[in-house]
């Protein structure tokens, strides 16, 4: 039996308009085969399994989305007219969630290429800045306005690496939207099979850092939450809301609290195997 890939057979039975549109549905795990779901768009199927596409598709080109729309409403933080730099776009998920809400204008910066979904490609309100290693970035690159909104989405790389570069670029009263991912703060030591950061005790220590960091930069902080999906590989995210030159003061978290996130994280996801 001739076998193909997934995403590509969304697309020839009209399932889906074009791959990546296959792709984003089928890894929000909405494509069965009867019973059972499928989540990888790689995967290769035989030609005449049977497909039903269920639920709701995601309102963002990204899973991204979902993540800075629970920032947006549990951090109150209003987009209207603001200026947003998406650090680490990818296919542009972020940038999708904050047009959405009233963003007027957003630098989509990623160090790869070709990522940016086509509809962000070609909206007038994107400027997209491919092949861009953050850590270079520098003022006199940023020719539309200083941000005075940032989403910072990376990976394979820290977060301290990321945030003093930040603090050249942005406007006074700026709100910044970190998502701090486990696997690439804490040590290698700590990461356990395939990539993934288990134990809450490592989860703790890697946000307790991060507040660290981003305090001893010149951040206010202002809150923390868990991200309300896992990364792709499974691992369990927060959500960091920092201020640059606030008027009023961070709010600081105490020990207690990130333990009690920590706690509230892992119930929610329901990982059993978390010590």
């Amino acid at each position: 039996m001739t076998k193909k890939r997934l995403d590509i057979l969304l697309v020839e039975r009209n399932l889906a308009d074009t791959r990546e549109k296959a792709k984003r549905i089928i890894m929000a795990g909405l494509v069965f085969t009867e019973q059972q779901r499928l989540d990888k768009p790689g995967t290769k199927v035989e030609a005449s399994i049977p497909l039903t596409v269920k639920g709701k598709l995601l309102p963002y080109v990204g899973r991204g989305g979902l993540k800075l729309e629970k920032a947006l409403k549990h951090f109150s933080i209003t987009l209207k007219d603001r200026i947003m730099m998406d650090i680490g776009s990818s296919t542009g998920g972020f940038t999708d969630c904050a047009l959405q809400h009233g963003a007027k204008l957003c630098y989509a910066i990623d160090v790869g290429y070709n990522q940016l979904d086509w509809k962000l490609r070609n909206d007038d309100r994107v400027i997209v800045m491919e092949r861009t290693n953050f850590r270079y970035v520098t003022p006199d690159m940023i020719g539309h306005g200083l941000p005075d909104f940032v989403t910072i989405d990376v990976s394979f790389i820290s977060l301290r690496l990321i945030l003093p570069v930040l603090s050249q670029l942005l406007q006074s009263d700026s709100d910044v939207i970190a998502l701090i991912k486990p696997q690439f703060e804490a040590g290698r030591d700590q990461v356990g099979n395939k990539g993934i950061v288990r134990d809450k005790s490592i989860h703790i220590g890697v946000l307790e850092k991060i507040v660290m960091i981003a305090e001893e930069e010149g951040y206010q902080l202002f809150d923390l939450t868990y991200s309300p999906i896992t990364g792709g590989d499974g691992n369990i995210e927060f959500l960091a809301h920092l201020g640059w030159k606030k008027d009023k003061a961070g709010i600081g978290m105490t020990n207690v609290e990130i333990n009690n996130l920590v706690e509230n994280a892992h119930h929610t996801f329901h990982t059993k195997d978390i010590k």
